[in-house]
């Protein structure tokens, strides 16, 4: 973000706003009105949501340059260059099925049924030659007689007088010929229909035939249905001749007296034998392809444009705003609005539904500023650059796509892998070695996807780590702090906010000592609190950090000063606290000497000018990620003070999940992205990261190694969050740990064992000495035992050398409790 302008104590407050750059207006102290109304024109409350109290300092965005407007979404940006890859309107109507967690539902089509093993190509021709020969062998046999009993059947349902004496007499009648002519042709069918069952030729047809499309299908149905029509006429067949007697028996004789009739008979039982061949060619889907007439959908518009179409925005009709819906139409198929601007103006008609009285005016803004109308307060409508394809209607990000491997289920297998807020509401762990990929596939495409959805007015989020990490450019975020630099535009409050002494005594506790195995937290935090509680009474607000550290050494000249300021205002209470504090310095185990010693870490000259309090002081508050659609990103300077990094890497997350769960309006989703989490995690941050799934909030944290958390720790933490990735190059003795979280399942196993054959018969001893001759191997026979056993999911080495390079093993959970199976994901694949 530009900082020109923006010199002098840095921050930002609700009263104290720092001036923007030269030549852009002044945003408004609270949203503009839309004349007659009394209400925003976007129906969308940016103010402190109802319930909550009013945060007393909260970051002003300042928008872009241009001529201030008169309306809620200010001045109107250009589009943004970067549109999604169809058109909107395409892209709006594309299916986004429900599907199992983390698939990219995006145009998602499950893969079909999965096959057993085919049969190869050499077994299917052998097989259907095999089958054909045995069926010319048992009709021709058939047909001269050798088959015994063969007209038996036809006997027991005929008159006696048809036929000679004896089970192999023939016909002695008309009436027995015509019987044995339809008698055969029945037989015949069902040969036919057995041989074809028999041999797989149907399964021949499509891999050799069907396969190879048009227009060979249809000239290979032609050759078949015109060597079928000669061998039918030339009687090879039984077809013509059963047809006719059939005919005559029903319809008499007579009826062969007239040639027409007979023409008629032919020419149907010739179409009747060309059909099935029409069928199996598919004849008329080419000839209608060959005319033009066949009219299939455009492969780039899946679904056609309906009344109740997504473009068409049916719930404004619904509710009777049909202008405005017109108006978001034209805007979508002119190219004015963006996949941001879609998400951003559903979300704020949803809103506003729930509170009627905002209808009207965002329909209104709608009707003023087409897709502008709600704008999010920085006036931007889309990220600068895009690294990873995005969903926004579904708040999906992908990061790549489940390979064909074993491990994956099968209809996993190929399927694009995303994450949404469902999934990073469990909070997600990601661990793997330095260049593994964690920081560029997995960290930016999640701080990028909840960088849109705040763009749509959905989520907060805030993204922390050392200078230099590619967590996105400063125009993609709100709010910039780059701690230790003098240029930065605003500074970070350690107390998070908060006006209760106990509150921030707690969470700074948490960040200054809770790597401290030895301390206490609670102690740390009560000695805290005997302190900033008198000084905030004294002072009117909380000690800054060269202050702090005086109270904490047990400065006399500080702690006299306080006492005296107290006893002047007549805080007794708070006397009492500072007295305390006093009787317990210096016993044994007093955790203000090591508080003191961590807090000198900020009490640098580099530091200088940081996390100053008091009336002039104006540093970002985390607070206000809980109550705005912010985006914030915090630099480190991890290279000249890693300690000092660490220090205020737990302290965010220490604030991020006190203040998240200390909200009483949910609706807005707040994301913590940690960058690197080494040495943050503390007991009382793995029970706060473990509530943020039931108050619409998550957590992204990425550690080289698990050792990177206290042992103790290990278990807990694995256990908090729902999705864990464990990335390509890890140690075995990490990958023991995911495997042990993933758990197990049961599989089916096949043991084959085999047992030399031993014969006794001479001639059999003689036929296995001339195998093994030739084949050099004794003759076995195989035992297959099939059994159900528990294996892991991926065993700790398979974890540490058969995950390749740019992959990730990835489990998910949602927030509702479905979860998918560690997924081999390759990172970035499309």
């Amino acid at each position: 973000m530009d900082d020109e302008g923006a010199r002098g104590v840095r921050g930002t407050g609700a009263d104290r706003v720092p001036r923007p750059p030269a030549g852009v207006p002044l945003p408004p102290a609270v949203p503009p009105k839309v004349p007659g109304t009394g209400a925003p024109s976007s129906g969308q409350p940016w103010g402190p949501r109802s319930g909550e109290p009013e945060a007393p300092r909260v970051p002003a965005i300042p928008p872009p340059a241009g001529p201030p407007a008169a309306h809620l979404t200010g001045p109107t940006p250009p589009p943004p260059t970067e549109q999604p890859p169809a058109s909107l309107d395409v892209w709006l109507r594309t299916p986004r099925p429900r599907a199992a967690p983390g698939v990219w539902r995006f145009g998602f089509t499950p893969r079909p049924p999965e096959q057993g093993e085919e049969v190869s190509d050499r077994s299917l021709v052998v097989g259907a030659v095999i089958t054909l020969l045995s069926a010319l062998l048992l009709w021709s046999l058939w047909r001269n007689g050798y088959l015994p009993y063969r007209l038996v059947p036809l006997k027991l349902f005929t008159p006696g007088e048809w036929w000679n004496p004896g089970t192999s007499g023939g016909p002695r009648t008309i009436e027995g010929s015509d019987a044995l002519t339809v008698y055969e042709a029945f037989l015949f069918g069902l040969l036919v229909y057995g041989s074809g069952r028999i041999g797989n030729f149907s399964e021949l047809f499509r891999r050799h035939v069907v396969d190879r499309g048009q227009p060979f299908l249809a000239l290979a149905a032609a050759v078949a249905a015109g060597l079928t029509q000669l061998l039918v006429w030339k009687e090879a067949l039984p077809v013509v001749r059963p047809v006719l007697v059939l005919v005559a028996a029903v319809a008499g004789g007579e009826i062969y007296q007239s040639q027409t009739v007979v023409n008629i008979i032919y020419g149907l039982i010739a179409a009747a034998v060309l059909w099935p061949f029409a069928r199996l060619g598919r004849w008329r889907e080419l000839v209608a392809a060959r005319r033009g007439t066949a009219t299939p959908p455009p492969a780039d518009d899946p679904a056609p444009a309906t009344e109740t179409s997504a473009d068409r925005w049916p719930e404004l009709r619904a509710a009777g705003w049909t202008d405005a819906a017109e108006t978001l139409t034209a805007e979508v198929r002119t190219g004015r609005m963006n996949d941001v601007d879609v998400a951003r103006l559903r979300h704020a008609w949803a809103e506003a539904t729930r509170s009627p009285d905002r209808l009207a005016p965002l329909a209104e803004a709608v009707l003023r500023t087409g897709g502008a109308a709600a704008l999010h307060p920085s006036g931007r409508r889309d990220l600068p650059r895009r690294t990873a394809r995005h969903d926004v209607l579904t708040g999906q990000v992908r990061i790549g796509r489940c390979a064909e491997d074993p491990h994956n289920p099968y209809a996993r297998r190929s399927t694009g892998l995303a994450l949404d807020p469902t999934l990073l509401g469990t909070s997600l762990l990601a661990v793997g070695p330095p260049g593994s990929g964690k920081s560029d596939r997995l960290v930016r495409p999640v701080v990028e996807a909840l960088g849109l959805r705040a763009l749509a007015g959905q989520a907060a989020v805030l993204a922390v780590g050392g200078a230099g990490a590619p967590l996105g450019p400063d125009e993609a975020f709100d709010v910039v702090v780059r701690v230790g630099n003098p240029a930065s535009a605003h500074d970070l409050d350690l107390y998070g906010g908060t006006s209760d002494p106990d509150e921030a005594a707690a969470v700074l506790a948490e960040g200054l000592v809770g790597d401290v195995g030895s301390l206490d937290s609670r102690r740390a935090a009560t000695v805290l609190a005997q302190l900033l509680g008198p000084y905030r009474a004294a002072h009117g607000h909380f000690p800054s950090v060269p202050e702090l550290r005086e109270l904490l050494d047990g400065a006399p000249a500080a702690l006299a000063g306080l006492r005296a300021t107290l006893e002047a205002a007549g805080h007794h209470a708070m006397l009492r606290e500072l007295e305390a504090r006093a009787r317990q310095a210096g016993a044994p185990g007093d955790p203000a000497p090591v508080l003191a010693d961590r807090v000198a870490l900020l009490d640098r000259p580099a530091f200088a000018g940081f996390f100053a309090t008091g009336p002039d002081a104006r540093p970002f508050e985390l607070r206000s990620l809980g109550q705005y659609p912010l985006r914030v990103r915090v630099d480190l300077p991890e290279r000249g003070h890693a300690e000092a990094s660490r220090l205020l890497t737990r302290l965010l997350l220490a604030q991020f999940t006190a203040i998240t769960a200390a909200r009483t309006d949910t609706t807005l989703f707040a994301g913590l992205v940690l960058d690197d989490a080494t040495h943050a995690v503390t007991a009382e941050t793995v029970r706060g990261i473990r509530r943020l799934r039931s108050v619409n909030a998550g957590a992204v944290l990425t550690l080289r190694t698990v050792d990177d958390v206290p042992e103790p720790l290990h278990t807990p933490l694995l256990g908090a969050v729902g999705c864990t990735a464990a990335f390509s190059g890890i140690t075995t003795w990490d990958g023991k740990r995911f495997a042990e979280a993933w758990g197990k399942e049961w599989v089916e196993t096949r043991e084959v064992a085999q047992h030399t054959v031993f014969a006794d018969q001479p001639f059999t001893r003689a036929l296995h000495a001339l195998r093994k001759l030739v084949t050099g191997k004794a003759v076995t026979t195989d035992a297959v035992t099939v059994r159900q056993v528990e294996k892991e999911r991926w065993s700790a080495s398979e974890l540490a050398y058969a995950v390749p390079a740019g992959h990730a093993v990835i489990r998910l959970t949602t927030v509702d409790g479905e979860y998918a199976p560690p997924l081999l994901v390759e990172l970035g694949g499309r």
